[in-house]
């Protein structure tokens, strides 16, 4: 793909063709398994024709699509392991690469954005692009001042892009939900769209990155590039060395992946506190290993990337999370199902036994009980599996709960972050983070001293 597909017509077509191909496949998985061939075989190789499809066609279309399987590559250690293998490779190119602008397109762009003379605002401008997203590419560069930076330009037409993809999309959700066994797809989908005019807006991004970069500046874990330039359509900001995260889930040592799954539940609960924003789009390709943290140049700090996906927290996380998860750990039913009624999580038409309630959440805040707990594949789809089985407790309760509108993007963060601990395999002292950073979550503390303030 040499530009980014504008006309809904082309990008409707190319969608719609998923499905088709998807019963295209499973007839000759059929007709394979008519004559003999291996039902184990003809299934393995089904999944790989068909992850290869998806998300060769949802890269190229790059805008929704690509976002859309970028949400997805997070939660692939939900997936079975017969299932995950084969869609592993594929839904990790999704995290770092797409395919590039034409020249003359990033040219444009910057022409009409910066003005004509745009090339005297840099020492170089490297055409090729360093790494493309969802909605634009970045390029690496020296701005005039000699300091390098990222360039990331978007996508003429992304926003319509973005719309058309997302809308055509989740009318075939129920076919994408396979992929990850547990999870309702179109609420995934619908709230993707709802963040859409937020991620275009590259004034809002260059908000959120400036406020993290001032509160994280000089941080012995957190790094964040501060910004140097923004206007429509273009966002400057300092350059990131490191070692993107994607690699080190691939191939990383034992001690990266720790301080890597360490740095990140670090960043979840701490940039909220700290800034008042939650960055929400915690996929390995926005993240990156550096050297140089607290025991010197051995020792890793998280580089933090793309804060055009942010939830405004002003108060950081809400402190209900805190309180009912103290309250599960200290196995309090009553009081945490009251909690849940209050905050909205059951609806007033359902009534639910509070010791059920308690026993469905335990699981899930296993890595919360523990001093240091060991974040594995096998962990989260055995949560999956819990959830997803018809015939289990969980299953029932779990489709009684409802999620309010105000813990939607907070529950996906989280999820996706837990996702890519799974996916490092990281041993991580979780408890010290929620202690350290969640309101409410140990007793008395921030609500004593919030009773002191306004007394």
């Amino acid at each position: 793909m040499s530009d980014l597909p504008r006309k809904a017509v082309t990008r409707t077509a190319k969608l719609a063709a998923l499905p088709l191909g998807f019963a295209g496949r499973a007839t000759w998985g059929l007709g394979k398994r008519i004559v003999g061939e291996s039902a184990e075989l003809v299934g393995r190789e089904l999944q790989q024709r068909t992850a290869d499809q998806l998300f060769k066609v949802l890269g190229e279309l790059k805008g929704g699509a690509m976002k859309f399987g970028q949400a997805l590559s997070v939660f692939e250690s939900a997936l079975p392991e017969e299932v995950a293998g084969p869609y592993r490779a594929a839904l990790t190119k999704l995290q770092e690469a797409a395919p590039p602008m034409p020249t003359r397109t990033v040219h444009g762009v910057l022409a009409e954005r910066l003005g004509e003379d745009w090339q005297e605002l840099f020492l170089t401008f490297d055409d090729k692009p360093a790494a493309a997203a969802s909605i634009g590419q970045v390029h690496r560069a020296v701005w005039h001042d000699g300091r390098e930076v990222a360039v990331k330009v978007q996508y003429p037409g992304a926003g319509e892009a973005l719309l058309s993809d997302l809308n055509q999309l989740s009318r075939f959700a129920r076919l994408l939900g396979p992929l990850v066994p547990g999870m309702d797809v179109k609420p995934l989908i619908t709230e993707l769209r709802d963040r859409v005019s937020e991620e275009l807006d590259y004034g809002l991004e260059a908000q959120a990155q400036r406020a993290h970069a001032e509160e994280f500046a000089g941080d012995p874990d957190v790094v964040v590039p501060d910004v140097v330039h923004q206007c429509d359509q273009v966002l400057v900001t300092e350059w990131l060395d490191g070692t993107p995260l994607s690699e080190v889930i691939a191939d990383g040592t034992e001690e990266q992946r720790d301080r890597a799954g360490q740095l990140l539940a670090r960043f979840l609960f701490s940039g909220p506190a700290r800034t008042g924003l939650l960055h929400a789009d915690p996929h390995p390709g926005n993240f990156r290993l550096l050297p140089g943290g607290p025991g010197g140049e051995d020792d890793w700090r998280l580089g933090v990337l793309d804060f055009g996906t942010v939830d405004r927290l002003p108060g950081g996380l809400p402190a209900p999370i805190g309180e009912a998860l103290r309250m599960t750990l200290d196995g309090e039913a009553e009081a945490v199902y009251e909690m849940l009624c209050a905050e909205g999580f059951v609806k007033e038409s359902v009534e639910l036994d509070p010791d059920a309630v308690l026993d469905y959440l335990l699981p899930i805040i296993e890595p919360a009980r523990v001093e240091a707990f060991t974040f594995t594949r096998g962990w989260m789809r055995g949560q999956a599996a819990r959830i997803a089985d018809v015939r289990s407790p969980a299953y029932q309760l779990a489709k009684q709960l409802n999620l309010p509108p105000a813990y939607l993007l907070i529950h996906r963060v989280t999820l996706s972050t837990i996702g890519v601990l799974c996916q490092l395999g990281a041993t991580v002292r979780l408890r010290d983070e929620l202690e350290d950073w969640l309101p409410e979550f140990l007793p008395g503390e921030p609500g004593e001293e919030e009773e002191a303030a306004q007394a």
